[in-house]
């Protein structure tokens, strides 16, 4: 049975084949690793594999692992459901987060946000396949949002992120795919340090990347399956919106 060590290096072997049969660089592709509900030695053995960033869905969750490691030279991402009384150690502890969705939020990251800090990294959700049950901007929404997130000056708009709907075939998801590349790159003709497409999970990752994702977020691929369950209650109060496919 494969351990984690070995798991990155052939998520990251597939991600470099798939990159250089579509004419990209492979150092264009970052590899999330997705360590939510995985402790943080599971972590720490994935960092001495070669991964540098992290992915976590669950606040309270995410800020212990940061916390439990503080010499580890890692980038922290949010990337599950953001609610408003969750911001300030979202704004505090991590580097990145992905699921900006509403103005309110992202103002409330913006004021919560360390003077001792850089500015906050972040990423628009967009709900690419109009999916009532994922999060995320319709697709006419993206440029109001982003004008309003450029403005605030604690945050660095980098781009665009999305979980399409489950089950989805082939064409369909690839259109939709399609669709979130046009528009970073229309949004990188109106900013210039927009520069990431968060797209791809661990079914879909060649097909992200084929269609030019930047940052594809792998958990299970690395790690290895979930419990069923976590074992404390923390998930069910962060998870109010629907983030299983940030996997």
């Amino acid at each position: 049975m494969a351990n984690i060590t070995e798991r990155w290096r052939s998520v990251r072997e597939k991600v470099d084949t798939v990159a250089k049969q579509y004419g990209r660089s492979p150092e264009n592709v970052r590899v999330l690793a997705v360590s939510k509900t995985f402790p943080a030695h599971d972590v720490e053995e994935a960092w001495q594999a070669g991964a540098r960033e992290f992915g976590e869905n669950y606040v309270q969750e995410g800020i212990e692992k940061i916390q439990s490691l503080p010499n580890l030279a890692a980038t922290w991402h949010f990337i599950g459901p953001l609610q408003s009384n969750k911001t300030r150690p979202v704004a505090t502890h991590f580097d990145w987060v992905h699921t900006i969705d509403r103005l309110k939020i992202a103002q409330r990251l913006n004021d919560q946000r360390p003077d001792d800090l850089p500015p906050l990294k972040v990423c628009l959700q967009v709900n690419i396949s109009a999916d009532p049950d994922k999060a995320g901007v319709r697709e006419d929404e993206i440029l109001d949002l982003a004008e309003a997130v450029q403005a605030l000056p604690r945050l660095e708009l980098r781009g665009l992120m999305t979980i399409p709907a489950l089950d989805l075939d082939a064409a369909t998801l690839a259109q939709q795919f399609q669709r979130m590349q046009a528009w970073l790159e229309r949004l990188q003709t109106l900013y210039p340090a927009v520069d990431t497409l968060s797209m791809g999970m661990s079914d879909d990752l060649e097909l992200a990347v084929q269609h030019g994702s930047t940052c594809v977020r792998i958990g299970r691929g690395i790690f290895g399956h979930r419990a069923a369950k976590l074992s404390t209650g923390k998930a069910s109060a962060d998870n109010s919106n629907k983030a299983e496919g940030t996997q």
